[in-house]
Protein backbone atom coordinates (compact mmCIF):
# COMPACT_ATOMS: atom_id res chain seq x y z
CA UNK A 1 0.00 0.00 0.00
CA UNK A 2 1.66 3.20 -1.17
CA UNK A 3 -0.52 6.06 0.05
CA UNK A 4 -1.16 4.94 3.60
CA UNK A 5 -2.12 7.32 6.40
CA UNK A 6 -2.37 4.83 9.27
CA UNK A 7 0.37 2.61 10.76
CA UNK A 8 -0.63 -0.30 12.97
CA UNK A 9 2.00 -2.34 14.81
CA UNK A 10 1.06 -5.72 16.16
CA UNK A 11 1.86 -8.04 19.01
CA UNK A 12 3.54 -11.28 18.00
CA UNK A 13 0.80 -13.72 17.01
CA UNK A 14 -1.84 -11.02 16.54
CA UNK A 15 -1.54 -10.53 12.79
CA UNK A 16 -4.49 -12.55 11.50
CA UNK A 17 -7.05 -11.27 13.99
CA UNK A 18 -5.83 -7.66 13.74
CA UNK A 19 -5.91 -7.65 9.95
CA UNK A 20 -9.48 -9.02 9.95
CA UNK A 21 -10.59 -6.32 12.41
CA UNK A 22 -8.84 -3.50 10.54
CA UNK A 23 -10.27 -4.56 7.18
CA UNK A 24 -13.74 -4.02 8.66
CA UNK A 25 -12.75 -0.38 9.19
CA UNK A 26 -11.09 0.38 5.85
CA UNK A 27 -8.48 -0.74 3.34
CA UNK A 28 -5.67 -2.50 5.24
CA UNK A 29 -2.66 -4.41 3.99
CA UNK A 30 0.53 -5.91 5.41
CA UNK A 31 3.62 -3.78 4.95
CA UNK A 32 7.04 -5.06 4.02
CA UNK A 33 7.93 -4.91 7.72
CA UNK A 34 7.16 -7.67 10.22
CA UNK A 35 3.97 -7.09 12.22
CA UNK A 36 3.19 -3.75 10.59
CA UNK A 37 -0.12 -3.14 8.80
CA UNK A 38 -0.86 -0.03 6.74
CA UNK A 39 -4.24 1.53 6.11
CA UNK A 40 -5.64 4.30 3.96
CA UNK A 41 -8.79 5.84 5.42
CA UNK A 42 -10.62 9.03 4.54
CA UNK A 43 -12.01 9.79 8.00
CA UNK A 44 -9.23 9.40 10.57
CA UNK A 45 -11.42 10.60 13.44
CA UNK A 46 -14.02 7.93 12.80
CA UNK A 47 -11.32 5.26 12.63
CA UNK A 48 -9.84 6.36 15.97
CA UNK A 49 -13.22 6.54 17.65
CA UNK A 50 -14.30 3.13 16.32
CA UNK A 51 -11.03 1.54 17.48
CA UNK A 52 -11.43 3.17 20.89
CA UNK A 53 -14.90 1.67 21.24
CA UNK A 54 -13.80 -1.77 20.03
CA UNK A 55 -10.83 -1.86 22.41
CA UNK A 56 -13.08 -0.85 25.31
CA UNK A 57 -15.47 -3.67 24.44
CA UNK A 58 -12.66 -6.22 24.03
CA UNK A 59 -9.47 -5.54 26.01
CA UNK A 60 -7.74 -8.53 24.40
CA UNK A 61 -7.39 -6.51 21.17
CA UNK A 62 -4.71 -4.36 22.83
CA UNK A 63 -3.31 -7.17 24.95
CA UNK A 64 -2.85 -9.74 22.18
CA UNK A 65 -3.32 -8.24 18.73
CA UNK A 66 -2.76 -4.52 18.22
CA UNK A 67 0.20 -2.92 19.92
CA UNK A 68 -0.03 0.60 18.51
CA UNK A 69 -2.06 2.65 16.03
CA UNK A 70 -1.02 6.07 14.70
CA UNK A 71 -2.80 8.10 12.04
CA UNK A 72 -1.09 10.69 9.87
CA UNK A 73 -2.50 14.12 9.09
CA UNK A 74 0.21 15.23 6.66
CA UNK A 75 1.80 12.59 4.45
CA UNK A 76 4.58 12.74 1.88
CA UNK A 77 6.97 10.62 -0.16
CA UNK A 78 10.72 11.17 -0.13
CA UNK A 79 13.71 9.73 -1.95
CA UNK A 80 16.63 10.90 0.19
CA UNK A 81 17.41 11.92 3.77
CA UNK A 82 17.65 15.57 2.67
CA UNK A 83 14.23 15.43 1.04
CA UNK A 84 12.80 13.73 4.12
CA UNK A 85 14.21 16.46 6.35
CA UNK A 86 12.88 19.28 4.16
CA UNK A 87 9.39 17.79 3.93
CA UNK A 88 9.24 16.84 7.62
CA UNK A 89 10.31 20.39 8.51
CA UNK A 90 7.57 21.87 6.33
CA UNK A 91 4.96 19.56 7.88
CA UNK A 92 6.13 20.41 11.40
CA UNK A 93 6.04 24.14 10.69
CA UNK A 94 2.38 23.80 9.69
CA UNK A 95 1.73 22.78 13.30
CA UNK A 96 3.38 25.81 14.93
CA UNK A 97 0.05 27.54 15.75
CA UNK A 98 -1.16 24.43 17.60
CA UNK A 99 2.06 24.35 19.65
CA UNK A 100 2.06 28.02 20.68
CA UNK A 101 3.19 28.31 24.29
CA UNK A 102 2.99 24.57 24.82
CA UNK A 103 5.38 21.89 26.09
CA UNK A 104 5.98 19.15 23.52
CA UNK A 105 8.47 16.78 21.97
CA UNK A 106 8.96 15.05 18.64
CA UNK A 107 8.95 11.27 18.24
CA UNK A 108 10.12 9.58 15.01
CA UNK A 109 9.30 5.93 14.36
CA UNK A 110 11.45 4.95 11.38
CA UNK A 111 11.24 1.82 9.29
CA UNK A 112 13.60 1.88 6.34
CA UNK A 113 16.49 4.20 5.43
CA UNK A 114 18.58 2.38 8.05
CA UNK A 115 21.94 4.09 8.45
CA UNK A 116 20.66 7.09 6.49
CA UNK A 117 18.09 8.54 8.90
CA UNK A 118 18.71 8.68 12.62
CA UNK A 119 15.56 8.92 14.72
CA UNK A 120 17.21 10.79 17.63
CA UNK A 121 18.96 13.25 15.29
CA UNK A 122 15.80 13.97 13.30
CA UNK A 123 13.79 14.37 16.52
CA UNK A 124 16.29 16.94 17.82
CA UNK A 125 16.32 18.71 14.44
CA UNK A 126 12.52 19.05 14.40
CA UNK A 127 12.44 20.07 18.09
CA UNK A 128 14.91 22.86 17.25
CA UNK A 129 12.97 23.96 14.13
CA UNK A 130 9.75 24.20 16.13
CA UNK A 131 11.31 26.02 19.08
CA UNK A 132 12.83 28.61 16.71
CA UNK A 133 9.53 29.10 14.88
CA UNK A 134 7.60 29.44 18.14
CA UNK A 135 10.11 32.02 19.44
CA UNK A 136 9.90 33.95 16.15
CA UNK A 137 6.10 33.97 16.45
CA UNK A 138 6.35 35.38 19.98
CA UNK A 139 4.75 32.27 21.48
CA UNK A 140 7.68 30.27 22.85
CA UNK A 141 7.26 26.60 23.56
CA UNK A 142 9.39 24.14 25.47
CA UNK A 143 10.56 20.55 25.18
CA UNK A 144 9.13 18.19 27.76
CA UNK A 145 9.11 14.43 28.05
CA UNK A 146 7.19 14.35 31.35
CA UNK A 147 3.48 14.75 30.61
CA UNK A 148 3.86 17.12 27.62
CA UNK A 149 0.94 19.13 26.27
CA UNK A 150 1.52 17.52 22.87
CA UNK A 151 3.67 15.03 20.97
CA UNK A 152 4.47 15.46 17.29
CA UNK A 153 4.81 12.02 15.73
CA UNK A 154 6.57 11.21 12.47
CA UNK A 155 6.08 7.70 11.06
CA UNK A 156 8.16 6.43 8.15
CA UNK A 157 7.74 3.23 6.18
CA UNK A 158 10.46 3.01 3.52
CA UNK A 159 10.18 6.26 1.54
CA UNK A 160 6.73 7.37 2.74
CA UNK A 161 6.08 9.38 5.88
CA UNK A 162 3.16 10.84 7.82
CA UNK A 163 3.18 13.51 10.51
CA UNK A 164 0.59 14.01 13.23
CA UNK A 165 0.17 16.02 16.40
CA UNK A 166 -1.39 14.51 19.51
CA UNK A 167 -2.57 16.43 22.57
CA UNK A 168 -2.41 15.16 26.12
CA UNK A 169 -6.17 14.57 25.93
CA UNK A 170 -5.80 12.54 22.71
CA UNK A 171 -3.15 10.36 24.34
CA UNK A 172 -5.46 9.64 27.29
CA UNK A 173 -8.52 9.11 25.08
CA UNK A 174 -6.86 6.67 22.67
CA UNK A 175 -4.88 4.08 24.65
CA UNK A 176 -3.57 2.45 21.47
CA UNK A 177 -1.48 5.48 20.46
CA UNK A 178 1.48 4.53 22.66
CA UNK A 179 3.58 7.31 21.14
CA UNK A 180 6.78 7.08 23.19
Amino acid sequence: MKDWNVVVTLHEGGFKRALALLRQLGPAAPSEYHNVILMKVDDLGTLLETLRQKTQEDATILESDISRVVTGEQCFAFQSPDEFEAKAKAAALNLVPALSGRAFHVRLHRRGFKGQLSSPEEERFLDHVLLEALDAAGTPGSISFDDPDAILVVETISNHSCVSLWSRDDIKRFPFLRLD
